[in-house]
C-alpha cells in the first residue's frame, strides 16, 4: 500500500494550514527524511518531511490554501508499487458541490482514504468541528451563525464535505426560512432575563459606511485570524484586574554598562564580538522570573477544577513579526544567568522573524512581557495570554521629576503595569508580586546572585 502524506498537526491550537512551498514535484523520487513541503501556521513556517522512500504521486495539497490538519496532501508509492489514478483534491468547507453522486455515495479513491469526518475535528475558521443535533457536522461558524439566527441545525442542509453544514447553508437558510427556530429555553420562575447577546457588525454593515473604492479589502491570513480568535476568548473568558507603579532605572542602567564593558570578546564569522551584550529587556525578562519564585502563589494557572501551581518561572517575550506577534519563551528564566537569558532571546526573537521556531518553543509558558518602551510608549495593559494568569506591560524609560528626602530629583523611571486573571491572581497577591518586581529592577544587583 502507498504511504499517505497528511498535513500534520504542528501547534497546539492549529486547526488548519496552508503549505507554503512544495520542495518535490509530483512524480520525484524522494527518501524517508528528505523535506518535502513547508508548513505556514498562525504562528511558524515548519519544513516536514517524506515518512517513507519512494514516487511521490497523487499530490493534492495546494500551496497557499487552507488545508484541514490530517488531511492527505500526497501519496508516497513504493518503487514497485502499481500507480493508480490520481486522488481529488481535498475539498475545502464550501467548495464541495452540492449535488449528490448517484445513490448519494461518495466517489471512490484509488486508495482507502480515511473520510474527513474520522480526522480531528477541524474546520478553516479553527476550532472542533462539533456534532449537529441530526449526526451532522458543522463548522463552528455555522454553528454560530445558526445560533444567532436562532436556527435548528439539524433542519439544515449541508453542501460542504460529506454533508457538512457551512456558512453558505446558514446564509440561504435565514434568507428563505429553510430552516425552523430553535425553541427557546425557558428560564426558571423568578429568574432575571438574560442580557440579548451584542452580535458584531456584519462585513456588509462595516463596508456600508465607506465610500466605494476608497478602500481596499485584504484578506486574513491564519495568524491574524488566530490572534483575533485568541483576544476576543482572552477578554471574555478572563476577568482581567491592572496593577500600575513605576521603577527607578538609574541603578540598573548603571550595571547594564558594566556589565556589557565587562563582556569577553569571542570569534565569530563576521570577527570577533562580545559574547554578550545585555538589553535592558533581558533584566525585565530575568526580575520578572525571579518576582515570580519569590511569591511562588502567582506563578499559577486557572483552570475549572484546580489551580495549577507552576515550579518554574517560563517567561514567553512578545516578539513582533510581519503581520502579527509570536511569544517565545526563556524555560527556567529564574535559573539563567542574564547573559544566557540574552544571547537566548536574540536567538528566539531571531528566529521567530523567520518563523522557523519550533512548537514548543512558544507553547505554554507562565507568564509573559510585552514592552512597548523602543516606541516611547509610557505605559499600556497587555492581554492575558492563556492559559497565563499574569502579563506585565513595560513602558519606555524616561527622565522625570521625582522627590527624594523632600527634594526635587531626575531620575530615569520606566512604568510597569501587571494584568492579571483576578480567579488566580487577586489584587493583594498581584500587587505582591508587582512590589517584587520593582525592587529587583531597582536594586538590580539581587539578579546576579
Amino acid at each position: 500500500m502507498p504511504t499517505e502524506v497528511i498535513l500534520p498537526k504542528v501547534d497546539m491550537d492549529m486547526a488548519t494550514g496552508q503549505i507554503s512551498r512544495w520542495f518535490a514535484e509530483e512524480g520525484a523520487h524522494v527518501k524517508k527524511g528528505d523535506v518535502l513541503f513547508e508548513i505556514e501556521t498562525d504562528k511558524a513556517a515548519m519544513e516536514i518531511d517524506a515518512p517513507a522512500s519512494g514516487v511521490l504521486r497523487d499530490v493534492t495539497g495546494k500551496e497557499g490554501v487552507d488545508i484541514p490538519v490530517g488531511a492527505p496532501v500526497a501519496w508516497i508509492y513504493a518503487e514497485n508499487e502499481t500507480y493508480g489514478d490520481k486522488a481529488p483534491i481535498f475539498p475545502l468547507a464550501g467548495e464541495m458541490s452540492a449535488e449528490p453522486t448517484e445513490g448519494g455515495a461518495v466517489p471512490p479513491t484509488p486508495h482507502s482514504v480515511t473520510p474527513p469526518s474520522a480526522l480531528p475535528g477541524v474546520s478553516p475558521t479553527g476550532g472542533e468541528i462539533g456534532q449537529s443535533p441530526s449526526g451532522g457536522r458543522a463548522t463552528p461558524l455555522a454553528r454560530r451563525l445558526a445560533r444567532e439566527a436562532g436556527l435548528t441545525l439539524s433542519a439544515i442542509s449541508g453542501t460542504g464535505p460529506y454533508g457538512r453544514v457551512v456558512k453558505a447553508d446558514v446564509d440561504a437558510a435565514i434568507a428563505g426560512g429553510g430552516a425552523e427556530a430553535a425553541p427557546a429555553a425557558k428560564a426558571p420562575a423568578g429568574a432575571p432575563a438574560a442580557a440579548p447577546a451584542v452580535k458584531p457588525m456584519s462585513d456588509d454593515q462595516v463596508l456600508k459606511l465607506f465610500e466605494e473604492g476608497s478602500y481596499e479589502l485584504i484578506a486574513h491570513d491564519n495568524m491574524r485570524k488566530t490572534i483575533a480568535r485568541r483576544l476576543v476568548e482572552a477578554k471574555t473568558t478572563i476577568p482581567h484586574f491592572y496593577l500600575t507603579l513605576d521603577c527607578e532605572l538609574d541603578a540598573l542602567l548603571a550595571l547594564r554598562t558594566q556589565l556589557n564593558a565587562a563582556a569577553p570578546v569571542k570569534k565569530t564569522d563576521k570577527g570577533e564580538a562580545p559574547a554578550y551584550k545585555l538589553s535592558v529587556n533581558d533584566m525585565v525578562i530575568k526580575a520578572m522570573a525571579m518576582a515570580l519564585k519569590a511569591v511562588p502563589d502567582a506563578n499559577a494557572s486557572w483552570t475549572e477544577s484546580a489551580m495549577v501551581k507552576h515550579k518554574h518561572a517560563d517567561v514567553g517575550v512578545a516578539v513582533s513579526i510581519p503581520g502579527g506577534l509570536i511569544t517565545p519563551i526563556i524555560r527556567h528564566a529564574d535559573e539563567k544567568t542574564l547573559s544566557v537569558i540574552s544571547n537566548e532571546m536574540k536567538d528566539l526573537a531571531s528566529r521567530a522573524r523567520s518563523r522557523k521556531l519550533k512548537p514548543e518553543e512558544y507553547q505554554g509558558g507562565t507568564t509573559a512581557v510585552s514592552n512597548l518602551g523602543m516606541f516611547g510608549i509610557k505605559d499600556f495593559a497587555a492581554v492575558i495570554n492563556p492559559p497565563h494568569a499574569t502579563i506585565l506591560a513595560v513602558g519606555a524609560g524616561e527622565e522625570r521629576a521625582v522627590v527624594k528626602n523632600g527634594e526635587i530629583k531626575i531620575a530615569t523611571v520606566m512604568s510597569v503595569t501587571l494584568s492579571t486573571d483576578h480567579r488566580a491572581v487577586d489584587g493583594a497577591l498581584g500587587a505582591e508580586l508587582l512590589v517584587a518586581f520593582k525592587k529587583l529592577i531597582e536594586n538590580p544587583m539581587g539578579m546576579l546572585v
